[in-house]
């Protein structure tokens, strides 16, 4: 007799986002050759599972244990101890405990400290992603999974949507992000409950985190109360219906990213208006040639700009895209326009000029 349905379904998800590490690894490996490879074998590439001990997690744990050995795959584990529970370290422990038994190696528990930048769950989250990367590049991690379920998708569409941020936000989450393509999801189309049920049928023991049940949290209001009301409403193909829309919704967006960069190349002011608008500009764009963009195209190619002159993304929001905007479509003579980072923007003789105040233009 085979493995429960709801194991099985794990264990294929982990064995293909495996293969695709090993592919990616090998296509890296190829493109960057520029020597006949050594007489020794490559080291076993290393897979790190972020597990909080939750089912999510653990049923990714338990997977990538069951599944790395057979393609010479070493599988590690980390869990971050975030410091905002008594006691979270010694649940940090236990977890690291459960990776050890599932004869993952190397296994780590980090604290780390999290800030107040963009309220406790935006805090939290850059502080675990900033702990990640730092083991993943000090352990030489291929990649990080992550037990993102399509129930997590759907509540980051509906938070997108909430925020008004545009179709970026509404795509969710990739199932392959960060640098070099460090993390990988691999149950974004599978359900909660297949991985609570995975742990269920293997005994794998579960921390139900407080926080998820907390309504101080809006994820937590949104899991509890939102989403529920809405299925009672518009019937139980919500959650799936919002996972596709994330994936149309990347689609598009990675299609206009692409206009964006091509056209950004074209919109570029020649070098005397550069000059004549600002010999220290970053950027320089034409703003009859930005005109003549369409809206989704040419807001993409201002954020880059904005981007590029030094403005954090996280920080620059839809809003001061359209203020930057107007500069274009709403020309009535409006004066800087200040975005995060200490970047500005300001037309000038009929260029687009971007770039970021220096100390002492900040100081006055």
């Amino acid at each position: 007799m085979g493995p429960h349905p709801a194991v099985a379904a794990i264990r294929l998800a982990v064995r293909r986002a495996l293969h695709d590490v090993l592919n990616d690894a090998l296509s890296g490996a190829e493109s960057s050759r520029t020597a006949p490879p050594p007489a020794a074998a490559s080291p076993r590439p290393l897979v790190l599972v972020a597990c909080s001990g939750g089912a999510d997690s653990m049923a990714l744990a338990s997977a990538l244990a069951f599944e790395a050995p057979k393609l010479d795959i070493r599988a590690g584990g980390i869990t971050i101890d975030h410091g905002l529970q008594a006691g979270s370290d010694v649940r940090a422990a236990e977890v690291a405990v459960r990776l050890r038994a599932l004869r993952l190696d190397p296994v780590e528990h980090v604290a780390v400290s999290v800030g107040r930048q963009g309220g406790p769950e935006a805090a939290a989250r850059d502080a675990r992603y900033a702990a990640l990367d730092e083991a993943a590049e000090r352990l030489g991690a291929a990649a990080v999974l992550l037990g993102h379920t399509r129930d997590d998708q759907a509540e980051t569409v509906l938070l997108g949507l909430a925020r008004g941020s545009g179709i970026r936000s509404l795509s969710g989450m990739a199932a392959v992000s960060g640098a070099r393509g460090r993390y990988r999801r691999p149950f974004l189309h599978l359900d909660r409950q297949t991985a609570r049920k995975a742990c269920l049928v293997q005994s794998l023991p579960v921390w139900d985190d407080p926080h998820n049940a907390d309504p101080a949290y809006l994820r937590s209001r949104l899991r509890h109360e939102g989403l529920p009301a809405l299925e009672k409403s518009l019937g139980k193909g919500v959650i799936e219906a919002l996972a596709r829309t994330a994936q149309l919704s990347r689609d598009d967006a990675d299609a206009l990213d692409a206009w964006a960069a091509d056209a950004e190349r074209t919109v570029r002011a020649d070098s005397s208006a550069a000059i004549a608008a600002d010999a220290e500009a970053n950027a320089a764009l034409d703003t009859a040639k930005l005109y003549a963009l369409p809206p989704a195209v040419r807001r993409r190619v201002l954020r880059r700009a904005a981007i590029a002159a030094g403005s954090p993304p996280g920080s620059l929001f839809a809003k001061h895209i359209e203020e930057v905007d107007r500069l274009i479509t709403g020309w009535r003579g409006q004066g800087v326009i200040n975005l995060p980072g200490r970047v500005e923007a300001q037309r000038r003789c009929g260029s687009l000029v971007i770039r970021r105040r220096d100390e002492a233009a900040a100081e006055h």
